[in-house]
This record gives C-alpha cells, sequence and structure tokens, in this order.
C-alpha cells in the first residue's frame, strides 16, 4: 500500500501541467539606433500543446512612468504606457496564441538601457520572467587599401572601444587609431596598418566591454578583398 501510494503521488507530480514563461536571451544587448527583439513566451509541458487561450501579456520597465506595452482581451492596451515607448513597441499579434510574447522595440536609445519583466497568462496558466537590457553602439570595419596603407573604418561605437591588428597566424601588430566623438556621444575610428604585407591577412578586432567585432582584408597588390565582418557578445 505504501509503494501505491508513493506511485501515485509522483504520477500526479509529473502529469500536472506546467506552465511557465521563459526567454532565449534574458541580457540582450541593444545596439543604439536599431530595432531589438525582446524573446518571452509560454512554455508547456503538455506534449503537443502549442496554442493557448486568453492571453495576456503585460511588458513593464523598472522605474517607468508607466507599462512598456500591454495585450489583453485580444487587444493592445496603451492607455497607461510610458511616453518614451510610444509608437515605439509592439508584439506580434499573428502568434500570440502560441505563446508567444516577444516585444519588438524599434530604434534602440541609450534611456532604454534597464531591467524589464515580461508577464504572460493565459487560461492555462503564466509566467514572469526578468530581462535586463544593455544598450551600447557598434559596427563591423569596413576597408579600404591605397598608397601602401591598410585602413579600417568603424562609423558607431559605444562606450570608446579598443582597436588591435592582427596578421593571419594571429600576431599582434602596431597599427595607428584615431577616434572622433559625436555630440550624443557615439565614437567613430579610424584605423591604419602600414605597411602592410602582400598576399597577407589581416584581421582587425574592435571590443568593448559589450561587442567584439572583427573584419578581415587581404592585400594582393593593389587590390584589397575583405569579405565583410561580424560581431559577437
Amino acid at each position: 500500500m505504501f509503494s501505491l501510494a508513493i506511485v501515485l503521488i509522483f504520477a500526479l507530480t509529473f502529469s500536472r501541467q506546467n506552465i511557465e514563461a521563459l526567454s532565449s536571451n534574458t541580457k540582450p544587448i541593444g545596439n543604439v539606433g536599431e530595432d531589438l527583439v525582446f524573446d518571452c513566451h509560454l512554455f508547456s509541458n503538455v506534449l503537443g500543446q502549442d496554442t493557448f487561450s486568453h492571453v495576456s501579456v503585460v511588458w513593464t520597465k523598472a522605474e517607468a512612468e508607466g507599462e512598456v506595452y500591454v495585450f489583453q482581451d485580444g487587444a493592445p492596451d496603451l492607455q497607461n504606457q510610458d511616453p518614451q515607448f510610444r509608437g515605439r513597441t509592439q508584439l506580434f499579434p499573428d502568434s500570440i496564441d502560441q505563446g508567444n510574447a516577444s516585444l519588438l522595440l524599434r530604434s534602440v536609445r541609450q534611456s532604454d538601457q534597464g531591467d524589464y519583466t515580461c508577464r504572460i497568462d493565459s487560461s492555462d496558466g503564466g509566467g514572469e520572467i526578468s530581462i535586463q537590457l544593455r544598450t551600447a553602439a557598434f559596427s563591423a570595419p569596413s576597408f579600404t587599401f591605397s598608397n601602401g596603407t591598410l585602413t579600417a573604418v568603424a562609423k558607431r561605437w559605444l562606450p570608446k572601444p579598443n582597436v588591435t591588428w592582427m596578421n593571419q597566424t594571429g600576431f599582434v601588430l602596431q597599427g595607428s587609431t584615431t577616434y572622433t566623438q559625436s555630440p550624443v556621444g557615439i565614437f567613430s575610428l579610424v584605423s591604419t596598418l602600414q605597411p602592410p604585407f602582400l598576399d597577407e591577412t589581416y584581421n582587425c578586432r574592435i571590443e568593448n566591454e559589450f561587442v567584439i567585432a572583427v573584419g578581415a582584408a587581404t592585400v594582393a597588390g593593389d587590390l584589397l578583398t575583405a569579405p565583410g565582418g561580424g560581431w559577437r557578445y
């Protein structure tokens, strides 16, 4: 009898529906001036459940004057929306009944940085998750080659980054970098390497405390091949 009771308890525990809010990225980095999607969605442990009914979503930000975004009774409710977010936020209406509460934030500002909360509820249950947004500015370098000088230009960085030149074996080279700061505090940079060896590939690494961007350029005679760059967080 005791063993049977234990089995019944475990069966009830694991058959109980579990609904929770999840996010694939709770510490995103927003690139100032570009759009950002905060990921938030419902997860159910019930096999085959991929839709939810009577879904409501509330996005808030710590110390904001109003909500970031509210969706309830099948429509947005923005009467108490913080003025900072007016016209800049939206959900994805075609997937709300699938538990998608992700929020699109247009044209990220430095003032958007802070702690956000996503609360999503449905007739089956709901959950809440905290997301910390950090803001920065970053762009991959572009290259030119003229008069024996390899030049990398990156137009948008914040905070101010460091620049490192390396050859294809990873050996650090001596470059020269100048910075210009805009009235809103965004840095642009021009970094030069002189004279590079021909038929060699060079990496320009730009990094601050949030982002690392790396671009590669190959010098061959008077020709320059630079397939572009990318970044990682």
